[in-house]
């Protein structure tokens, strides 16, 4: 449905961007009766979760790593945002969260089965054997608490105090580790440092920031979701989610408008009371809430001069991350070894983990949905970290002949685990973060904030509402942070927050 087909511009809320934080956010208000407007600049929804077809393969936009489709507990945010709005969405399991292949011979998998993969690591690390048990036993104390709970938004007294009379053990749990990160619990248990580096790793390889950075909270609830909800991927690739939440959307009475791109928060009084498309189309609403990056929304969206003092210290804090240059390419099936995983992370220097185009992370969904690429051939994503300041400057042949050499590096390296890779290639196509700002619309490509320096776990993180009245924000630049369970949070929170602030 497009909102420019009624003459009717005002709405209860308006959600600028159709990213999964967004959408979730949108669907909740729906779903308890608040009419809201979905205005996303791209022709489909769903960002970083989007996808793309190109001659028969179905390609992810972003990682195919995607939990919260659990059926129990309460950290299955995914699959509770579809369930509210009456849309379902079928998904296929994934025995093995991520193969690592590391320096020094560190090739280890991570699987589902969770005493399966503390033997695995354990056989790398004999004598740290108590010491690994130990730090992610920590991790499943994190998560049982997350997981006692149902889990919206911490800005509403009522539902802190509710909570927390039906659970105060796991509200005083999750205050001890609110300001820890996982580094500090690691090296509690810990000693060996290679086995140090792999922990940070495994957080890097989800918040693209080391341990010592990483909120404790975060990794409590990733190292423990993987074996208890486990990582499931949806049927017909990434994209479907958004499709699924914008049927529900419009199920309970809601709008998206496709190719609307907003350029303006509309103010009156110091309050946000609407937005102005590139078009010069205006829309209203009780409250806004902006799925755009703090970046966009605060130095795009408004006018820079009117930044909150608390933005600004927020920028001090946290900085943008790296965008990702990204190898979506279409092989041979013969070329993948037997027994191959789904998901694979490559890096052959310790020292290199966080540099530009150090770390590869590759995706081999078909290997979970053979629908999704032509009967006898693969996709294989890969991407790695890479800055926007690398892609600048460059003339047109320049930038597609950096591409092609960028692209023919990362394939020999990918040559280690997949041999024969480069002869099987049916189709290729590279991304960079010059297209990752264009078509996510994200400042630099960037897939969020990473903080500047050590912070005290999820303190500094900022919630949904803003210093501006009637402003929200939602998605990876507000707590919890990065992936897409995190988003999902904020989106519930952000929906239970705007909910109580409008009476419904």
């Amino acid at each position: 449905m497009n909102a420019s087909s009624t003459t009717d511009t005002h709405y209860d809320v308006i959600v600028i961007g159709s990213g999964i934080g967004g959408l979730v956010s949108a669907t909740q208000l729906a779903a308890k009766g608040a009419k809201v407007l979905v205005l996303e600049r791209y022709i489909i929804p769903g960002g970083s979760a989007g996808y793309f077809e190109r001659e028969g393969y179905r390609f992810d936009v972003g990682a195919s790593m995607i939990f919260g489709f659990g059926t129990k507990g309460t950290t299955n945010l995914l699959t509770r945002a579809l369930k509210a709005v009456n849309v379902s969405l079928e998904t296929i399991a994934d025995p093995v969260q991520i193969h690592y292949h590391l320096p020094e011979g560190l090739d280890l998998k991570v699987h589902r089965d969770y005493e399966k993969f503390l033997e695995e690591l354990t056989s790398h690390f004999p004598h740290e054997r108590e010491g690994i048990r130990r730090f992610y036993d920590e991790c499943w104390k994190v998560f049982n608490c997350l997981n006692a709970m149902e889990l919206l938004s911490l800005e509403e007294p009522r539902y802190l105090m509710r909570v927390f009379f039906q659970h105060p053990g796991a509200c005083l749990g999750l205050l001890k580790y609110l300001p820890q990160n996982a580094g500090d619990v690691a090296r509690r248990y810990i000693s060996d440092p290679k086995l140090l580096k792999f922990i940070d790793m495994e957080c890097y390889c989800w918040s693209v920031v080391p341990a010592d950075q990483t909120p404790m909270i975060n990794a409590g609830m990733v190292f423990s979701d993987r074996h208890y909800g486990g990582i499931n991927y949806p049927k017909g690739g990434v994209g479907q989610i958004p499709l699924k939440l914008v049927e529900g959307l419009e199920k309970a009475g809601s709008v998206i408008e496709y190719q609307a791109r907003v350029t303006k928060i509309l103010l009156e009084n110091g309050k946000a009371v609407g937005v102005e498309l590139a078009n010069g189309q205006q829309y209203r609403a009780k409250r806004i809430v902006s799925n755009a990056t703090r970046w966009d929304t605060f130095e795009k969206l408004l006018s820079p001069e009117i930044m909150p003092d608390k933005e600004k210290r927020w920028q001090k804090r946290y900085q943008k991350s790296p965008s990702f240059l990204s190898l979506h390419l279409g092989i041979k099936a013969n070329v993948l070894p037997p027994q191959s995983e789904c998901h694979h992370i490559l890096l052959e220097d310790w020292q290199r983990m966080e540099d530009e185009q150090g770390t590869i992370f590759v995706s081999i969904p078909t290997l979970l949905d053979p629908d999704l690429a032509p009967e006898g051939y693969h996709i294989v994503h890969a991407f790695t970290p890479s800055w926007i300041d690398e892609w600048r400057g460059l003339t047109s042949s320049q930038y597609q002949l950096k591409k092609e050499e960028a692209a023919a590096r990362i394939i020999e390296r990918l040559e280690q685990i997949f041999p024969g890779l480069a002869k099987g290639l049916d189709y290729q196509e590279v991304g960079t973060p010059r297209t990752h700002r264009r078509f996510l619309g994200r400042v630099d490509g960037s897939y969020g904030p990473i903080p500047r320096y050590k912070l005290a776990g999820l303190l500094a993180m900022p919630f949904n509402r803003t210093s501006i009245a009637g402003l929200y924000c939602v998605g990876d630049s507000t707590f919890p942070g990065q992936g897409l369970n995190a988003v999902a949070f904020s989106g519930f929170a952000c929906g239970h927050r705007i909910a109580v602030d409008l009476g419904y």
